[in-house]
C-alpha cells in the first residue's frame, strides 16, 4: 500500500510550536511509517520525517510574511496531485481544497475534517460527498448532510508527554488566544478560584489579547509564557495542577485536552463540542455549564487520580490506536476498487 499524506504548510510538520493539524498529519504518518506502510509526507521542505518527504514549499506561510499563502497552498496542492497515480490513497489534511481535484485523478481521496471554519465550505464538501471519504475526529463535528466512512480520534505519542504524579499549584490555559478559546474566562476562574493561571500560546486575536487578556497580566497570579514549543508544553501539561478549557463554541477536537490527560493531568471543560467525548466527567476532569461551576471544579481536583487520567489517555487517544483506525478505513476505501 502507498499512501500519500497531505499535511497544511502554515507551519512545519510537525509544527516547531503551534500547528494542531500538522501535529496530527506527522503522528499519524511516523506511526504508518513504523507499521511498514510505504507513506510519503507532502508538507514544507524543511519537515522532519522518517517516511519519504516531498515539498516545494520551504517555508511555512504563517512564518514569512512575503509568501502569498493562496499562491504557496496552490503550488502545494498540486505538487502532490499531478503525482495522483504514483499512490493507492491520498490521505487529505488540508481542509476542502484537495477535493476539487478527486474528480480529476483517478486515485480515491481520503479527507480527515479538522473542524469547519465556515459553514460556507459545507457547500464544498457537499459537492464531493459521493466521490470521497469523510473522516470526523469526533461524533460531535459531524454535518448531517454529509456521509463519514468513520469517527478517528486525533491520537498522541504518548513518548511525548510523560506521566507527571506530582503537580504543582497551578492552572493552565494552553491554546490559541482567542475568543472561541476562552482564555479571559479562564483568567476569571482562576482568580476567583484562588489560583495561579499560567497562560501559553499563540495570539490570535492581537485586540482580544490587549483588551481581555494583557490587562491581567501580572507576573505574580497571571503569567503569558508566549507561544511555547514542545519540550515546554510537556512540562506545563505535567505540572498543571488542571488544564482550564473554558471553551466559547463547539470545538471539534482539543488535542491539548488528550495530551493534558497523557500527562496525568484533569481537565475543567466547558461541557461543549466534543468535549464529553474527551473527557470523563468526575474521573479525567470536570465537565462544567459557566465559570461558577469550573471554580467549584476546581475545589474538587482533589478527588480526581491522576492516573487514571493517563491511562484513559492512553486507550483511547494514542498514537497506535489513531493509526490503527486510519488502516482500517484505508482497507475499507481500496477494497470498494
Amino acid at each position: 500500500m502507498k499512501v500519500a499524506i497531505l499535511s497544511s504548510i502554515a507551519w512545519r510538520t510537525p509544527p516547531r510550536q503551534y500547528g494542531p493539524w500538522e501535529q496530527v498529519a506527522s503522528y499519524l504518518t511516523e506511526g504508518l511509517h513504523q507499521r511498514g506502510v510505504d507513506v510519503t509526507l507532502f508538507a514544507t521542505t524543511d519537515s522532519v520525517t522518517n517516511a519519504t518527504l516531498e515539498g516545494v514549499i520551504g517555508t511555512p506561510y504563517a512564518e514569512d510574511r512575503e509568501t502569498d499563502p493562496k499562491v504557496a497552498e496552490c503550488l502545494h496542492i498540486s505538487h502532490l496531485m499531478e503525482r495522483s497515480e504514483e499512490f493507492d490513497l491520498i490521505h487529505n489534511h488540508f481542509d476542502f481544497l484537495p477535493l476539487t481535484y478527486s474528480k480529476l485523478v483517478r486515485t480515491p481521496l481520503l479527507t480527515t475534517i479538522h473542524g469547519f471554519s465556515s459553514t460556507k465550505i459545507l457547500e464544498v464538501y457537499r459537492k464531493y460527498n459521493a466521490g470521497t471519504s469523510y473522516v470526523s475526529i469526533s461524533d460531535a463535528d459531524r454535518d448531517g448532510s454529509l456521509d463519514y466512512i468513520a469517527t478517528v480520534y486525533n491520537g498522541v505519542d504518548s513518548k511525548d508527554f510523560p506521566f507527571e504524579p506530582h503537580p504543582q499549584d497551578y492552572l493552565l490555559f494552553f491554546g490559541r488566544i482567542h475568543p472561541d478559546k476562552g482564555t479571559h474566562e479562564a483568567i476569571q476562574i482562576s482568580r476567583q478560584a484562588g489560583k495561579v493561571l499560567i497562560i501559553a500560546g499563540l495570539i490570535q486575536d492581537d485586540n482580544y489579547f490587549d483588551q481581555k487578556v494583557k490587562p491581567f497580566i501580572n507576573d505574580r497570579t497571571v503569567f503569558y509564557l508566549g507561544n511555547v514549543g514542545p519540550d515546554e508544553r510537556k512540562t506545563l501539561l505535567g505540572k498543571a495542577l488542571a488544564l482550564l478549557h473554558p471553551i466559547c463554541f463547539d470545538e471539534p477536537f482539543g488535542l491539548s485536552v488528550a495530551e493534558s490527560m497523557f500527562c496525568g493531568t484533569p481537565v475543567i471543560a466547558f461541557n461543549r463540542g466534543s468535549m464529553r467525548e474527551l473527557i470523563v466527567d468526575g474521573k479525567t476532569g470536570f465537565l462544567v455549564h459557566d465559570n461558577d461551576e469550573a471554580i467549584q471544579a476546581v475545589d474538587m481536583l482533589g478527588r480526581i487520580d491522576r492516573q487514571e487520567c493517563r491511562h484513559w489517555a492512553q486507550a483511547m487517544f494514542s498514537k497506535e490506536k489513531m493509526v490503527d483506525g486510519y488502516l482500517s478505513v484505508y482497507e475499507r476505501i481500496l477494497s470498494r476498487r
